[in-house]
């Protein structure tokens, strides 16, 4: 039996893994439970991160992805390896050829930890591609014409706004503000506004639930529950959706900013194709609520959102492994 080609997305709040032939396979939190004096690994995935402000003392969960590079490289490679295992991808002599995703502004120590965290965690041959371009085949986009494609990507850990043309990137930027910085500031905001302390998984129900980046484009109201600051004691408050929208105005305006200054440095003619066919969405952060409309009025092109936003670049690892030859994979 030869092992099968498999693709991963390595994120900073998701794991997605792509066989050949058979799809996406998995989609977990890069999440990592361990014991913090043996260093056994307890944990990972979406068991590890029902752990997350839940743990005892001893036992810490780790995400181990930050910004969307590895902060922390024996973690990482256990996840992996956990991860490949499970999904039985080796053959009886044979490893799988890996193809990863990056950042387009990771450097090259930063490519490094990331290939060698795949090939420890049984790669036989480790591609790395951008994530941007990996996205926009993924989300149906045909890259390879010499036609301009924009493309912004926004997952948990960075913001990737690319533009392609003949199968590569022609301008690009990538900016550390994403959905976890968008959880921050929620974060950061109840503590600041109502002094009541919130967890991670908090904030980002708030977020995906009554958030919005559109001003009056939601109204709805939720209750949360945390410890107050003052009396140390549980409380309850209700928060508005005009309250998120207002306190993620200054992230989402670093997006919109990072946007025009990618379209400020693209080719005209390839401006000229963008204004036909738009500007794609992807990555989670895809489907905060009202993104495309801010966009769409910000930058004056069609914002439209791929129809799997999230599933996106594991799509899009498996149509190049199909095509490693053809796609100019940095190796």
């Amino acid at each position: 039996m030869f092992a099968k080609d498999i693709g991963i997305d390595l994120g900073t709040a998701n794991v997605l893994i792509h066989v050949k032939g058979k799809g996406i396979v998995l989609n977990e939190p890069s999440v990592v439970a361990m014991d913090r004096k043996t260093k056994r690994v307890l944990a990972v995935g979406e068991e590890a991160r029902q752990m997350v402000g839940r743990t005892p003392g001893n036992i810490v969960a780790i995400r181990p992805l930050k910004d969307g590079v590895i902060a922390d490289f024996d973690v990482t490679e256990a996840m992996l390896k956990h991860f490949i295992n499970k999904l039985d991808v080796k053959g009886f002599l044979s490893k799988p050829r890996i193809l990863i995703c990056c950042p387009t502004n990771i450097t090259s120590v930063e490519q490094k930890a990331i290939r060698e965290a795949a090939e420890k965690s049984g790669g036989k041959k480790v591609f790395l591609e951008e994530e941007p371009k990996v996205a926009a085949i993924g989300a149906g986009m045909d890259i390879f014409q010499p036609s301009g494609n924009m493309v912004v990507d926004i997952g948990g850990g960075t913001t990737d706004i690319a533009v392609l043309s003949m199968g590569d990137i022609v301008t690009s930027e990538s900016i550390k503000v994403a959905g976890d910085v968008f959880d921050n500031d929620i974060l950061q905001y109840i503590k600041r506004q109502y002094k009541l302390l919130i967890g991670e998984r908090t904030s980002e129900d708030i977020k995906i639930r009554i958030g919005t980046v559109f001003a009056g484009g939601r109204n709805e109201e939720m209750e949360i529950r945390g410890r107050d600051m003052v009396t140390g004691l549980p409380r309850t408050i209700v928060i508005h959706s005009d309250e998120i929208e207002r306190c993620l105005r200054e992230s989402i305006a670093m997006i919109v900013q990072a946007s025009k200054n990618v379209l400020e440095k693209t080719p005209p003619e390839l401006s000229a194709d963008i204004i036909d066919r738009g500007v794609i969405l992807t990555g989670g952060g895809a489907l905060m609520h009202g993104i495309d409309f801010l966009l769409a009025q910000e930058l004056k092109v069609p914002v439209l959102i791929a129809d799997n936003p999230m599933d996106c670049v594991a799509i899009g690892t498996g149509i190049l492994l199909n095509n490693i030859g053809k796609a100019s994979t940095r190796l």
